[in-house]
């Protein structure tokens, strides 16, 4: 067949090798390891101490060999057990498969970051900490991306005061850091 195509069976595979390095897998949206399947597309959600194991599993096994970060996004839960959850969305080229990585996090809990692993989640995880408030222990340059260094609130929250929010985006003083949008201030 010509062109990209999706196979439509989840990359069983891939869920065989992670149930035998993660034994306590199960199906079911709620356990805190769990492997869901929807229209083909595989979800596992594992507590954050596991995720980078999980991940660095993908990357380099042979049944698995995802090579590819497509995305990563937080989202923040204003009530709940949950604060966070963070969903990373991977892809193999060369088999054509996808997963998502899923971690759900209490107040205070910080998500492992997966740029040792993929360097092009950096990034990624960035935006998220910068618009989300997201922290990823081990990340090697967490800081604001986006919005202006000094930039008190992360503007996708479900708190973020849409209404009131600050009254000026151009702080007094030096531009925290350089850029093309400093270039007015010299």
């Amino acid at each position: 067949m010509n062109g990209p195509y999706i196979e439509p069976n989840p990359p069983q595979p891939v869920i065989a090798r992670l149930r035998e390095v993660f034994p306590d897998l199960t199906k079911g949206e709620n356990a805190p390891d769990a492997v869901t399947e929807f229209r083909g597309e595989i979800t596992v959600t594992l507590p954050a101490a596991k995720v980078f194991e999980a991940a660095r599993l993908l990357r380099d096994d042979t049944a698995c060999t995802f090579d590819m970060p497509i995305a990563c996004v937080g989202l923040h839960f204003a009530e709940g057990e949950f604060e966070h959850e963070v969903v990373w969305q991977l892809y193999s080229v060369a088999k054509n498969h996808r997963i998502r990585l899923k971690v759900r996090l209490r107040p205070g809990e910080t998500a492992p970051s997966l740029t040792p692993i993929w360097p092009g989640m950096n990034w990624m995880e960035r935006e998220q900490f910068d618009l989300v408030g997201m922290r990823f222990e081990g990340h090697p340059d967490l800081r604001r991306i986006i919005m202006a260094e000094d930039y008190p609130d992360h503007p996708l929250r479900k708190d973020f005061d849409v209404e009131g929010g600050p009254t000026s985006i151009d702080p007094e003083g030096p531009p925290a850091s350089p850029g093309f949008r400093d270039m007015e201030h010299a």
